[in-house]
């Protein structure tokens, strides 16, 4: 006996078929990760308020999650799975991990990129096949050895009276590249190599800054002046907060950092200068806004992302914060 069905509901059943059919992968809510090694610096705060913005704009969810060691790295990929993400961004805390992170990417079906810090091989090579945001490591350096170099020479100070902190945290390149940049400007205007004091830091961070700065000042109770860079704002701050304890002030440091972090900009916004001079200000937003963007593009549209991009900064003081983060859009 055959059943009879009535043509209105041919009509709708044939319309949910093509409905369903019609929703393939593309349709997909598309999720991406967001993952930072230390997520109660402000620069990553910044990146992660620019990710936002583009997940609000291109309707994706974000998932922002802190790694802080290699281990917790590893489980936020397969958490990022088990929470159906297509793909992350990811500044690691260890680039040594490159390898592993890229394999249990690929094992867990997710796109990745880098943004920061960029992943390196077993060899110490970069991994060119991971996109890549970040800053061009050894130009801003550079950019914070002029900067010093220029301040030197507006105040007349005399090379030979004046020490030079390296804040370094060299098993992190781009902080080796940064700080070795700087080096090489300062050299290269004429300041004497024997006068630079490497300061290793245990970590990136203002505290760790601060207990190396310390101990270098205390070592070399000869100079009049000194001037500090390191990997980041944080670095610079905790020279200048050692200087300070040491009897320095604004009058006879200069420390110019990267980042132009709210570090820095409540720093310059203190009554009083003090011997953080300036900062080199890098877009936040390019680099939490833009490479969201991109992985977003990437996983609906298949648009893969730029193999590499590298920024650059600009330098901000007390005097014209305002007016460059206006003009950078922030």
């Amino acid at each position: 006996m055959k059943i009879k069905i009535a043509p209105g509901l041919k009509a709708l059943a044939l319309a949910l078929t093509l409905s369903a059919c019609s929703h393939g992968p593309g349709d997909e809510q598309v999720k991406i990760g967001f993952v930072v090694k230390q997520p109660e610096e402000p620069w990553f705060q910044d990146e992660w308020r620019y990710a936002e913005q583009a997940a609000k704009e291109k309707g994706f969810t974000l998932v922002k999650i802190g790694a802080p060691d290699g281990g917790q790295v590893l489980t936020t990929i397969d958490n990022l799975k088990a929470q159906h993400a297509q793909g992350f961004v990811i500044c690691t805390p260890d680039v040594k991990l490159g390898p592993s992170i890229v394999a249990k990417a690929k094992a867990d079906g997710l796109k990745l990129m880098t943004v920061d810090d960029r992943l390196v091989d077993g060899a110490g090579n970069p991994i060119d096949s991971v996109p890549h945001m970040g800053i061009s490591a050894s130009k801003i350096g550079e950019q914070v050895g002029q900067a010093i170099a220029d301040e030197m020479k507006a105040r007349g100070w005399k090379p030979e009276e004046t020490g030079a902190l390296r804040i370094s945290y060299d098993q992190l390149p781009t902080a080796r590249d940064r700080t070795n940049g700087a080096v090489t400007t300062l050299t290269a205007a004429g300041f004497p190599a024997a006068n630079i004091v490497n300061a290793p830091q245990a970590k990136t961070d203002t505290e760790n800054a601060f207990n190396a700065a310390n101990i270098a000042i205390t070592q070399h109770p000869n100079y009049k002046h000194w001037v500090a860079f390191g990997l980041n704002d944080e670095a610079v701050l905790g020279a200048v907060r050692a200087a300070e304890g040491r009897g320095f002030n604004a009058d006879n440091v200069i420390g110019v950092g990267i980042g132009g972090s709210k570090s820095a900009l409540n720093e310059f916004s203190k009554a009083q200068s003090t011997g953080f001079f300036g900062s080199m200000l890098i877009s936040p937003r390019r680099h939490g806004y833009e490479t969201s963007v991109n992985m977003y593009e990437w996983i609906k549209n298949d648009k893969a992302p730029p193999p590499l991009t590298l920024t650059t900064g600009k330098l901000i003081t007390r005097a014209n914060a305002d007016e460059i983060r206006k003009e950078m859009g922030l």
